[in-house]
């Protein structure tokens, strides 16, 4: 008889508590549709289970500021806003990307997701990439001590030489982390083996593990394979479900 899930989950890592994966956790909502009640409930999880930040459209970059930056989380500090640059496409200028992420530092993110321009990489467009990569990355170390800059790769259009590429540009272009996944691509977000294959080609730079991680068990795979944050709209139900299955 197979066992529980909570059994499931206790054997793949009986070190890892639900507050720690929290701390990984970017929780995110970046759908068109969102309204500003629900960004404020995104901040209120992210403030009570002690995620490491929220990950909330332009248009409420400030709002999520205000709310989360008067707060102490029970991580012991305040969650960060990270705000995604070039989304979900990646097919702007840079000068536009770079000026999308200088707004969003005024209205208080920290923390950015670009969306790297796919076409270049899927072309071999080397310069192009690192060059595309490093216009943001210039304004976000200059204007922010710690500043974070991560590059999403959309890793599930790209062949592993492609993905190799990927990591070369992203650490030319300065980067903090790269990122898999969008979550909005229709060929799919996040697996384990991209995971490793940025965490292998792309060291020291960190790994952000995004698209499609709804359940703690692929939460945890996604840490075990390198991943250092996971980005996902289901951050709640995956530490209630760590929780649960710590008892």
């Amino acid at each position: 008889m197979a066992g529980t899930n909570s059994d499931r989950l206790a054997s793949m890592n009986t070190a890892v508590t639900a507050a720690d994966v929290a701390r990984t956790i970017e929780h995110t909502l970046l759908r068109p549709e969102a309204t500003a009640e629900q960004v404020d409930q995104l901040c209120r999880e992210t403030l009570e289970l002690g995620f490491h930040g929220a990950c909330v459209n332009p248009c409420y970059v400030r709002r999520a500021a205000e709310l989360l930056g008067r707060c102490v989380s029970p991580a012991g500090r305040a969650p960060v806003v990270v705000c995604p640059v070039g989304f979900p496409l990646g097919a702007n200028l840079a000068a536009t990307k770079a000026d999308e992420a200088r707004r969003a530092i005024d209205d208080g993110a920290r923390e950015f997701d670009m969306v790297a321009p796919i076409g270049a990489l899927i072309a071999g467009d080397r310069d192009l990439a690192s060059r595309d990569i490093l216009a943001v990355a210039e304004v976000v170390h200059s204007a922010l001590p710690g500043g974070v800059l991560k590059v999403i790769l959309e890793t599930a259009v790209l062949t592993e030489a492609q993905i190799i590429l990927a990591c070369r540009c992203a650490a030319e272009g300065e980067a903090d982390f790269v990122k898999t996944s969008t979550g909005f691509h229709p060929a799919g977000g996040a697996t384990v083996g991209h995971v490793r294959l940025l965490h292998r080609y792309a060291s020291p730079i960190k790994v952000k593990a995004s698209g499609g991680i709804r359940t703690a068990a692929t939460a945890l795979a996604m840490l075990e394979a390198g991943a250092a944050r996971i980005g996902t709209s289901s951050g709640a139900a995956i530490v209630a479900e760590l929780a649960g299955g710590a008892r």
